[in-house]
C-alpha cells in the first residue's frame, strides 16, 4: 500500500468515525465518549499526512508513533462503547477491524523505518575509514 492509498484509507476511517459519533445518543456519557473518539479517530489521517511530510526518517517515525497512539486510543473508546453496552459489538465490528488493520500497517511501517536507520557508529566508520 502506498502513501496515497493510505491517506485515502485513513480519511475514510475518519469519515466512518464521524458517522459513528453522529449516531450516539445526546446524553452525557455518550457525548463525552463521542468527543474523545471523534478527536482520536479523525486525527489518524491528519497525523499520517503530517508524517508523509516529515523532514527526516526520525521525524517520520516520530509522527507515525502519534498515528499509532491515536489508533490505539480510538480502539479503547470503541471498547468502552461496547463494554458499557452503549453500542452492540456487531455494529462496531467492521470499524474496529479497520482500526486494528490500520494499527498493524502503521506499526509495521514504524518497524521497517527503524530498521532502515543506520546506527551513528556505522555512519562514522564509513565516512572515516
Amino acid at each position: 500500500m502506498n502513501s496515497t492509498e493510505l491517506k485515502l484509507r485513513t480519511k475514510k476511517f475518519a469519515l466512518r468515525v464521524i458517522h459513528l459519533t453522529r449516531a450516539l445518543k445526546n446524553d452525557y456519557v455518550e457525548v463525552t465518549i463521542g468527543k474523545q473518539i471523534l478527536r482520536s479517530g479523525t486525527s489518524v489521517g491528519d497525523n499520517y499526512r503530517a508524517a508523509c511530510l516529515a523532514k527526516s526518517t526520525s521525524d517520520f517515525i516520530y509522527k507515525l508513533k502519534i498515528v499509532e497512539e491515536e489508533l490505539d486510543e480510538t480502539l479503547y473508546w470503541m471498547e468502552l462503547l461496547i463494554e458499557a453496552e452503549l453500542i452492540p459489538q456487531a455494529k462496531l465490528l467492521s470499524l474496529q477491524n479497520e482500526c486494528t488493520e490500520l494499527y498493524k500497517i502503521i506499526s509495521r511501517s514504524i518497524k521497517t523505518s527503524k530498521s532502515n536507520i543506520k546506527p551513528a557508529s556505522k555512519i562514522r566508520k564509513s565516512v572515516n575509514p
